[in-house]
């Protein structure tokens, strides 16, 4: 059995990338957009920019027909985050004042599913939607407040480390 090593995780490298490509599209990665929404995809890029792994197996992107539904599917990416127990990202579901830069915030509209991926780029008072800004795809957003958005449940995801 392969020995993973650890590895900081590189939240500038994570909101720089969100920052650059908010309100555009990376062409090294299909656009979701029209068939089901880019967010997820988009999260999964900046994840990966402050990462820089991927895991072969369970959160990977090759082209648009070849990528695991982790990176695309706002569930999938949850799940893989919180579960991940190889090579890349690690995340766990915190509240919401421990939160930091280039962590994830997933929001549900009708209090069932959660269906919207957003990168956190800017805190001023972590305690106030209003003071965290987020970038996303899907109604592209740049330095967005959260608390600008319509959701019934919200949830945090703070990435802790990364193995590889």
């Amino acid at each position: 059995m392969i020995k993973l090593r650890e590895k900081q995780y590189d939240r500038q490298k994570c909101v720089e990338y969100a920052n650059k490509w908010a309100l555009s599209r990376n062409p090294k990665y299909y656009d979701y957009e029209k068939i089901g929404g880019d967010c997820t995809n988009f999260a999964s890029q900046c994840i990966f920019a402050g990462s820089n792994v991927m895991n072969d197996k369970s959160w990977y992107y090759r082209n648009a027909n070849q990528k695991s539904p982790s990176w695309t599917g706002v569930e999938f990416l949850y799940d893989f985050l919180v579960r991940n127990q190889g090579i890349g990202p690690h995340g766990r579901e915190v509240a919401q004042n421990q939160i930091e830069l280039g962590d994830l915030i997933q929001l549900s509209s009708n209090g069932q599913r959660f269906s919207h991926s957003l990168i956190v780029v800017g805190i001023g008072n972590v305690n106030y939607l209003s003071d965290i800004l987020i970038d996303t795809h899907s109604f592209d957003a740049l330095k967005r407040p959260v608390a600008t958005y319509d959701f019934k449940k919200i949830r945090f995801v703070h990435i802790d480390k990364v193995y590889f």
